[in-house]
């Protein structure tokens, strides 16, 4: 069996039509549900998930096409689309008995929470985003040689086919890769939360290929449409970062500002896993923003 989140409650909940996701859920309070990012599944949360469920309802799905949750096949661009993820996010939260909630999100988690904050921002109260751009911005900060840093955004992107057998053909190096490199403390993450990440990623390569070719297109079209018309976040905002800007070349400060007026942008030292190498600060973050 997997490791899970000691002391939470697991079930699965229908979201959308033949689409029901796999979620672990504890405590009492406001709810706050928080979204695992790339390579990875609702069990990076884990320590994080424990500290807020002290006082809040915590709620933290598998997103679909990732972990235990459903793997819907690309029958087309919105299948994987964020709006569409964000979609069975509000759905979720609905079906336990939560119209409003907090959202925080990493990585790909942190691109479903973006879209959420946007699409439905009569039910998102709070919104955290850990490491990422917001996905328009992502791809015009990337150029030249630094750009290869992130060359499995360039081969997800291709057309299906081609990404899906290369990735599968080497699934543990491919996913490993990733683990290995964006964690500044190998710690962080044991062997068996490692394993359990492998072997979700090992049997979800079509999805996740679709998540990632998604934010290639329809994705982008969806931003531009937010930003043409002006539409920002409207909520109260945290954005916790490495600092990329640095080495990529652009101020996220003045990005993520572009997309929300109260917003508090913060840069860490932690590696990419910031939730599992630095809970306490990510806990403690996310409490401050609940506060606001």
């Amino acid at each position: 069996m997997p490791p899970v989140i000691t002391g939470f409650d697991y079930r699965r909940v229908p979201v959308a039509e033949g689409v029901s996701l796999n979620v672990a859920v504890a405590g009492s309070g406001s709810p706050i549900v928080l979204l695992h990012g790339f390579p990875q599944t609702h069990l990076m949360w884990r320590h994080v998930a424990a500290d807020l469920a002290a006082d809040h309802t915590v709620i933290c799905p598998d997103l679909r096409g990732y972990g235990a949750s459903d793997k819907p096949a690309e029958t087309g661009p919105d299948v994987y689309a964020k709006r569409t993820m964000a979609a069975d996010v509000v759905a979720l939260a609905r079906a336990l008995g939560h119209e409003r909630f907090a959202l925080a999100g990493h990585d790909r988690g942190a691109l479903v929470a973006f879209r959420a904050g946007l699409d439905h921002p009569e039910a998102i109260t709070h919104l955290a985003c850990l490491d990422v751009l917001p996905t328009l911005d992502m791809w015009e900060a990337m150029h030249g040689v630094t750009a290869a840093v992130g060359f499995h955004l360039y081969l997800m992107a291709q057309p299906p086919g081609l990404p899906e057998r290369m990735i599968a053909a080497s699934a543990d190096a491919f996913f490993g890769h990733f683990l290995d490199v964006w964690t500044g403390d190998p710690e962080a993450v044991p062997a068996d939360v490692r394993a359990a990440y492998l072997d979700a990623c090992r049997d979800a390569v079509p999805s996740i290929v679709a998540d990632y070719r998604a934010s290639a297109g329809v994705d982008v079209e969806h931003d531009l449409v937010d930003r043409e018309a002006g539409n920002r976040l409207r909520m109260p905002v945290t954005v916790l970062q490495q600092d990329w800007g640095a080495a990529l070349g652009y101020d996220a400060t003045a990005l993520w500002g572009a997309w929300a007026s109260d917003l508090r942008h913060a840069t860490v030292a932690h590696g990419h896993f910031m939730a599992e190498e630095a809970p306490a600060e990510v806990a403690s973050a996310l409490r401050d923003l609940l506060t606001r």
